[in-house]
Order: C-alpha cells, then sequence, then structure tokens
C-alpha cells in the first residue's frame, strides 16, 4: 500500500476575512492555491466551491482558518513551503494571524486515494497539540517514515 503525506494548519485572523486589515492575504489566495495545485507532487487541497477553504469551519469559532492538503512526500510538501513563493505568505503570517499557544500545524500518512475530512485533521491536530510528534501526527523537525504495509492508518 503507498501512503501519502497529509498536512493541516490553522489560524486565528486578527479581523474577519473580509476586513481591510486581511486584504492583503486574501488577495494571495486564489495565487497561492494555484502554486500549489502545479507543485510537484501536489495530490488534493481543503477547498469549498469558492475554491478555497476560508468558508470551510474548523471549529465553532468563524476566525480561525483551516487549510489542509495532501502530498506525494514530505518532500514534496517541504519544496512548496519552503522553496515557492509561498514563503513569503507564510512569513507574512504574524500580519493577518494571532500568536497561537500550542502548535497550528501538523502532519500525517494517509493511504494513497484517502482524502482526509476536517475532523480527521483536528483530531490530528489535537494530538500533535497533546503528545508532540508521534507516527500519529508529526512535523518537519521530528518526522516518521509512512508506516509498513501491515500497519493500519487511518
Amino acid at each position: 500500500m503507498d501512503f501519502h503525506l497529509a498536512q493541516i494548519n490553522i489560524g486565528r485572523l486578527v479581523a474577519p476575512i473580509d476586513d481591510p486589515r486581511i486584504a492583503d492575504f486574501a488577495a494571495q489566495l486564489g495565487p497561492i492555491n494555484a502554486l500549489a495545485d502545479t507543485a510537484p507532487g501536489f495530490v488534493w487541497r481543503l477547498q469549498s466551491e469558492s475554491g478555497n477553504a476560508t468558508d470551510v469551519p474548523f471549529n465553532e469559532d468563524p476566525s480561525v482558518m483551516v487549510n489542509m492538503s495532501v502530498w506525494e512526500s514530505i518532500e514534496a510538501l517541504r519544496s512548496f513551503t519552503y522553496n515557492s513563493s509561498h514563503i513569503e505568505v507564510f512569513r507574512d503570517r504574524a500580519r493577518w494571524f494571532q500568536k497561537m499557544d500550542k502548535p497550528y500545524y501538523c502532519l500525517w500518512w494517509v493511504p494513497a486515494g484517502h482524502i482526509p475530512t476536517v475532523d480527521e485533521g483536528r483530531e490530528r491536530l489535537y494530538h500533535f497539540q497533546e503528545h508532540g510528534a508521534t507516527p500519529y501526527a508529526f512535523w518537519f523537525t521530528r518526522q516518521f517514515p509512512a508506516p509498513a504495509e501491515d500497519q493500519v492508518c487511518a
């Protein structure tokens, strides 16, 4: 069985998505999403009919934005995240999002073809926040290999 890498990251906006303070971020959603869609190793990203995920709820707090995607490998996601123009948006995060007290991101392995749900991502993120890096949820700084064929990853 082949595995792909899923990622989730969240952020609490400093103002509503249609506020002028968020305009620079909102203006970059289309180009950055298009960049991801064509990046080597890209498989899937969370989006609604709007083409992005700004209207997809993570929890009951409407100011929390969720981003999820699936990639063929850790290397493909790392390259997109840190070696493309995405890094500029990443570096400007503090302009649009409040500082979080806990990790706001994690990675995990999914069977190839599996599309993770927001509920699944939230569960993985909460596990990472509580337990740190484990094979269940981890980050670039402490990675775990894809499961062996005889292991279940759901």
